[in-house]
This record gives structure tokens, C-alpha cells and sequence, in this order.
């Protein structure tokens, strides 16, 4: 409410300007809205990331958001899930129940309780641009958690009740619109108005496609790609996680409740090595072997864990392997390409010294003896020892990086004697029907642990990294995930309990001053969700070992 006091407004450390006292974010917002290309959607108000529709009452330092930024286009997608929510129910009535299922390309797959075809989802596509321009308001508000329950419970939505069970909070935030109630675990838009750039595909007569523009091309919103070994995999899982009667955290949660983690342990650990035991099966039975293993993946996927025990696999049937490591092909730092900003990329393509690694591959390939080099990551340069590789001829080769599925790394090596693989966490448990998990949110819980333990790396080092190394994968690693051969996955269905034990602390230490405390503070409380797992059980031999210690793999 305007009291009439005037009150400052610091703008992005730049200038300041008054407004009166209980003026909203939103209508400071619209002062500042011609620095930004696209709505804004979210503000950060001192330190704290601050919906639109919250007033300003004493003097702070404000940032905006849209669509560009990685907050405001988090902010854009769970706004846009809300729409799909509403739209769906007014298409197809409200006893249609829909879920969220996971990422995929360049937006998320959504699943309804009814039949779908191209012309249903047509219309709900028509309804959510109806929705965006009527530009309805999405109103929040604070209730007793009890009586979220109760609501949900009421409304037969027992994947919140389930979920609300475990959580502390007294008071539980809803948003409204269009007389639907939701719990979202983050902040969404004010209004609909804002979100305004998406497209739906039909998939199959279950669900469909949402794509919008995300912050590598948030100008538009790109048409939908399907890759379907990447799809396929999502599925596989999603049925072999209902089969264990896990599909969201609040079933994990009950697994740990009741004392009965031990068992969804080692069957996780079960489903996980007999990917890798079928792959060395394929391979064995193949009339003509591949001489090169080729595995790629974005970051903290599990690649040296998976690499190290697929070669024990195929050893076990009678395969004869060794591993090379692109590490050791680094051109010398002198020489290493820089980014933009006239900093050393080193997740360049180019970081490695890709004709001196083809003339190995070829000598190695032809039977001849190789002096290997060794690189010095403090000198920044190459050495050699006495490290002399030479191998039979049916010998096939494993090769572990960022890069192993682009051609390019490869370049003097016929496709015929390759076999791709790609690696990454797909995780399937969401924390409800409407709340996904997402695939980064895994790795990154994962590399701020290992960075911790490994390199003496603080969260905030390592998240103050993330948007770089994500950049890089975007770049040099999921535009060549359609050429694998075939697809692992590196998601433990128990993992979040375990890695909320070893990285809570360290996402605590994160200063609130810090650019990086709200990042930090979102994924303590997406945290939240998860009961704690104890580690004994974990086999030293797992792909978690990797990032939490105690591996048997060095």
C-alpha cells in the first residue's frame, strides 16, 4: 500500500530512483523494463530472488530477470507448465488429471489421463495463446500446510498430499489462476501475459511436447527434435521406476521410512550394471568388433566410473581393452583456444591436440608402438615418460571424454569401427505430478560434492562455473547425442538422499552476499523434498562413489 514515503531503489548497482513506499516490484519493473528484450519476470531485491507482485517498503538494490537469464527462465517454465495445467482442464475437463514427465530437446513431455491426437493437442495449444493474451493474474498465497493437504486431498491429488507429508514447512505457498490451485517448488510470473512463446508437439495418444525458448536462444522458440533413442531411454525408465513402485520423491521417501533402502540400493545398482553388461553382450556378438568405444556426456554423468566398469564387463567376456584418456592429449596451454571473453576454453573442442590423438589412434590401430604423452595441468604443458602403449590387434580401445562423440576427435577413424556411447543421469523420479526434477539439478548436486572433495572447490566455486560448463555443453556435447550407438544411464533412483547428506553443508556455506546464494538457496530447498539416505550401504563399486568418495575405482 502507498503510505506516500518515498524510498529508494538502487537499480543494478548502476542509479537509483524514488518510488513511493508499498510500490509492487511489478510496477517498478515496468521503469526499467526498455534495458530488457523480452518481460520481465523476476526480480532479485537485495539478495533475495523476489516475485513481481511483492512490495518494496525500505531502501534496497533491485535486478530484473526475463528470459534470457537462467532465473527468469526458470521462472518462464513454471509459469508455462501452470498454463498447460489450466489449458488442459478447460479442453479436456477438469476430472483429467495430467503430469509433467521430464525435459526433453528444448522444452518438457507431458502425460494426460485421456487419448490425445494431433487435433487435441492443437486445441490446447489455441487455449494456452487464449490464456496468455487474456493475461490473467496469478495470484499467490500463503496457507497452513494442513490445509493444503486437506485441499488436495479433496481435489484427489494424493501426489501432493504424499509430498506436502514430508516436508517441515507450517505454511505452504499456492498459486491460483483461473481457479485452479497448484504447489510449485519455485517462484512463477504475476501474470500470463508474460509468457507468450511456446509451440506443443503431438508425441503418441498419451502426451506431448512443450517447447519454449530457453536461455541459449531465448529469442525464439525453436521447432521440436526428436531424438528418439534419448526418448526412448526416458521411457524404459519411467516404466522400470513404476515397476519398483518409485515415480516421485514422496514414494522414495516411504521406501526410507520404512527401513527398506538397503534393497532399492541394490536394485539400483543392479538396473545401472546391466546396461553396461548388455552393451558388452552386444559387442561380442557383433561379426565385426569396433576397435574404438567411443563414451560421451555432459558433466558429472559418471563417464570414468562407466568406463571402468564396462571394460571389467567386456573382460569378463573375453574382450581384450584398453583405456586412453583425451586428458593426456591437452595442446599445451600457450595454445589453448580462448572463449569471448579472452579466457582459456578448455572445453573446446580444440583444447586437444586432435592430430597428434589420430596419429597414436592410427600407429596404435596398425600395431605399432606409441610413446604416449602425460599433461601437466599446473605447467600447462605435455611431457613424456616411459609410457609406451602397444596392442594386439584385436584389442579394442576405450576412450572417455566430452568430445568422444563428434567425429572431429576422430577424424582419420572409419565410423565402422566405432561404437558410440552416450552417457548422462536421466533421471525419472519427480517431486510430484507437476514438479519435474531436473537432469542438471543432478549433476550439479553431483560436481559441487566431487569439486568439494577432490579439488577443495567451495559450492559457490562451483556454481559460479555451472553456467560456463553449461555453455560448453550446449556447444561441444548434446548436438552429437543422436550419433551413439546406444544410451546409458547414469541415474540412481536413490541418489538424492545420499548426495543431500554430503552437499547440504556445503550449499549452507554459500554467503548470503554472494551472487551465487540464490542458486544455493533454491536447491536447499528443492532438498527438502528428500529424507536423508545413509552411504553404508552404497557398493564401492557404484557410479555415486565417483562423487562422494570411497570408490574402488582410482
Amino acid at each position: 500500500m502507498n503510505t506516500g514515503r518515498m524510498i529508494r531503489v538502487n537499480y543494478n548497482n548502476e542509479f537509483s530512483k524514488e518510488f513511493p513506499s508499498g510500490t509492487s516490484l511489478e510496477i517498478i519493473s515496468k521503469s526499467f523494463q526498455n534495458y530488457y528484450s523480452f518481460p520481465i519476470l523476476i526480480s532479485r531485491v537485495d539478495n533475495d530472488i523476489v516475485e513481481l507482485s511483492e512490495t518494496v517498503t525500505k531502501k534496497c538494490s533491485v535486478n530484473f530477470y526475463d528470459r534470457s537469464d537462467s532465473l527468469g527462465n526458470g521462472v518462464y517454465g513454471r509459469t508455462l507448465q501452470f498454463i498447460v495445467i489450466v489449458a488442459v482442464k478447460r479442453v479436456l475437463g477438469s476430472s483429467v488429471s495430467i503430469n509433467i514427465e521430464h525435459s526433453i530437446d528444448k522444452g518438457f513431455f507431458c502425460t494426460v489421463s485421456a487419448d490425445l491426437n494431433k487435433k487435441i493437442v492443437k486445441e490446447i495449444e489455441k487455449t494456452m495463446k487464449e490464456i496468455s493474451k487474456e493475461n490473467l493474474v496469478i495470484q499467490k498465497i500463503s496457507v497452513v500446510r494442513s490445509d493444503a493437504i486437506r485441499y488436495f486431498k479433496k481435489e484427489k491429488q494424493m501426489d501432493k498430499v504424499n509430498a506436502l507429508k514430508y516436508i517441515s514447512n507450517t505454511y505452504v505457498n499456492l498459486y491460483n489462476l483461473d481457479s485452479i490451485y497448484d504447489y510449485f517448488y519455485g517462484k512463477l510470473a504475476t501474470n500470463t501475459g508474460v509468457i507468450d512463446d511456446f509451440k506443443l508437439e503431438f508425441i503418441n495418444e498419451n502426451g506431448f511436447v512443450v517447447n519454449y525458448p530457453d536461455v541459449y536462444n531465448p529469442e525464439i522458440t525453436l521447432d521440436y527434435v526428436h531424438h528418439k533413442m534419448l526418448f526412448d531411454k526416458f521411457y524404459e525408465y519411467n516404466n522400470w521406476c513404476s515397476n519398483q513402485g518409485i515415480r516421485n520423491g514422496s514414494d522414495l521417501n516411504r521406501v526410507v521410512s520404512t527401513g527398506k533402502i538397503d534393497e532399492l540400493i541394490r536394485i539400483s545398482e543392479a538396473y545401472y550394471n546391466s546396461q553396461l553388461e548388455n552393451i558388452a553382450n552386444t559387442i561380442l556378438n557383433m561379426q565385426k568388433k569396433p576397435r574404438l568405444i567411443l563414451m560421451a556426456g555432459p558433466s558429472s554423468s559418471g563417464k570414468t566410473t562407466t568406463s571402468k566398469k564396462l571394460q571389467m564387463y567386456l573382460k569378463l567376456k573375453g574382450i581384450k581393452t584398453v583405456q586412453i584418456s583425451v586428458d593426456n592429449y591437452f595442446v599445451n596451454r600457450v595454445d589453448n583456444p580462448k572463449d569471448e571473453n579472452g579466457e582459456y576454453d578448455y572445453e573446446s573442442l580444440y583444447a586437444i591436440d586432435i592430430t597428434l590423438f589420430n596419429k597414436h589412434l592410427n600407429k596404435l590401430l596398425n600395431g605399432e608402438k606409441v610413446l604416449t604423452p602425460r599433461y601437466d595441468f599446473i605447467t600447462g604443458e605435455k611431457y613424456y615418460k616411459d609410457d609406451y602403449l602397444q596392442v594386439d590387434d584385436d584389442t579394442i580401445f576405450i576412450i572417455e571424454g566430452l568430445h568422444s562423440l563428434n567425429d572431429e576427435l576422430t577424424l582419420s577413424i572409419e565410423r565402422n569401427l566405432k561404437y558410440k556411447i552416450y552417457i548422462s543421469p536421466l533421471t525419472q523420479l519427480n517431486i510430484d505430478n507437476h514438479n519435474r526434477i531436473h537432469t542438471s539439478d543432478i549433476r550439479r548436486l553431483r560436481r559441487i560434492i566431487r569439486d568439494n572433495r577432490t579439488r577443495g572447490y567451495n559450492a559457490t566455486s562451483t556454481l559460479s562455473m555451472w553456467k560456463k560448463i553449461r555453455e560448453g555443453e550446449e556447444k561441444w556435447i548434446f548436438p552429437f547425442q543422436d550419433d551413439a550407438d546406444i544410451i546409458v544411464n547414469s541415474a540412481l533412483l536413490y541418489e538424492l538422499g545420499v548426495l543431500k547428506t554430503y552437499v547440504e553443508p556445503l550449499l549452507f556455506s554459500v554467503s548470503e552476499d554472494a551472487l551465487e546464494y540464490p542458486e544455493a538457496l533454491r536447491l536447499i530447498n528443492f532438498l527438502r523434498n528428500f529424507l536423508p539416505i545413509p552411504s553404508e550401504a552404497i557398493p564401492k563399486d557404484s557410479v555415486l562413489r565417483e562423487f562422494i568418495g570411497e570408490s574402488c575405482y582410482k
